[in-house]
């Protein structure tokens, strides 16, 4: 790893100073003079993170994102990647994606932080693979952006008529796509996914295992989502963390008309370790997920007629 100049850490350490005293004027000509030096800049919680500069455009941020960048891809279908950190993963995730999804799908991968070189392997996967993945790099990482921000850029980067929501511990065994855009065509339906679940009714604190057909929520690992339908009702921009932010937005987007399924195949696909949950701080993870759920309760709860028909 680069140990970062003196003089590097000087000026960052004054872009602090600058910014403390709400002169962005000096702060944003500090990170610009870090920038040319060869040096990327993160801000951070305890302060700041500085990187050497890769080989690929890093935008300070996901607003500047949305303010600077175009919508990539022209394919019927988009896959929106996350990727913040595991680059074994992201090789392993994006490797079976190009290899099983149909030729017509776009991936768009949005890397926060290049986190333990992650954001690397994707360029790198991106330049093998040129006109169908597309990599946006942020300086900002998971944690700073949140994941319903984080979805919600995706969604707008991505023009295609279905947008594929997946998680990077989603591995394809086979073409899991097709089907789900073949449950997406059936009328009324504005998402399907790899795996449901239908609210308990009891006490609307939990949620529990659905089958094939009608679903109350779809799980974030593998959903795919009617393009309109998701720039209309994007995730909620609150969510900071990713567990019951997706049961969330599967009720905004029941809750605006449409219908949510989960075919009645096996799809080819494989769950690899889940580090959004198993690897994250519990106290964070306990915190905001349950933000999301009671975010969720708040909307929703008792609102039986948004809810999948359940059997007589």
């Amino acid at each position: 790893m680069n140990e970062v100049p003196t003089e590097i850490i000087e000026l960052a350490e004054r872009r602090q100073v600058a910014r403390a005293a709400n002169d962005y004027e000096l702060a944003d000509q500090l990170r610009d003079q870090i920038l040319h030096s060869g040096w990327v800049l993160a801000d951070t919680a305890d302060g700041f993170r500085l990187s050497a500069k890769p080989p690929f455009e890093v935008f300070a941020s996901i607003a500047d994102v949305l303010v600077q960048s175009q919508p990539v891809g022209t394919a019927g279908c988009g896959v929106g990647l996350i990727v913040d950190g595991w680059p074994d993963d992201v090789r392993i995730c994006l490797t079976a994606l190009l290899t099983h999804a149909p030729k017509e799908v776009a991936v768009i991968v949005l890397d926060l932080g290049n986190v333990d070189g992650a954001g690397m392997v994707a360029h790198e996967l991106a330049a093998l693979n040129q006109g169908r993945v597309h990599v946006v790099h942020v300086a900002q990482t998971l944690e700073q952006v949140g994941w319903g921000k984080a979805c919600a850029a995706l969604i707008s980067l991505d023009p295609a008529p279905a947008h594929v929501v997946m998680d990077l511990s989603s591995v394809l065994t086979g073409d899991a796509i097709t089907p789900l855009l073949t449950a997406l065509a059936e009328t009324g339906v504005v998402g399907a996914g790899w795996k449901g679940t239908n609210v308990d009714l009891a006490d609307w604190r939990s949620v529990v295992d659905a089958g094939p057909g009608e679903v109350d929520v779809l799980l974030g690992y593998l959903m795919v989502v009617d393009g309109a339908a998701a720039r209309a009702t994007p995730p909620s921009p609150k969510a900071r963390f990713y567990r019951n932010a997706d049961l969330e937005w599967s009720l905004l987007l029941r809750a605006a008309g449409g219908r949510l399924v989960v075919p009645s195949e096996v799809l080819p696909v494989e769950q690899a370790r889940h580090h959004g949950y198993h690897d994250s701080d519990p106290e964070i993870r306990d915190r905001e997920s349950k933000k999301n759920y009671d975010r969720l309760l708040q909307q929703f709860r008792g609102r039986v007629d948004l809810l999948a028909p359940r059997p007589s």
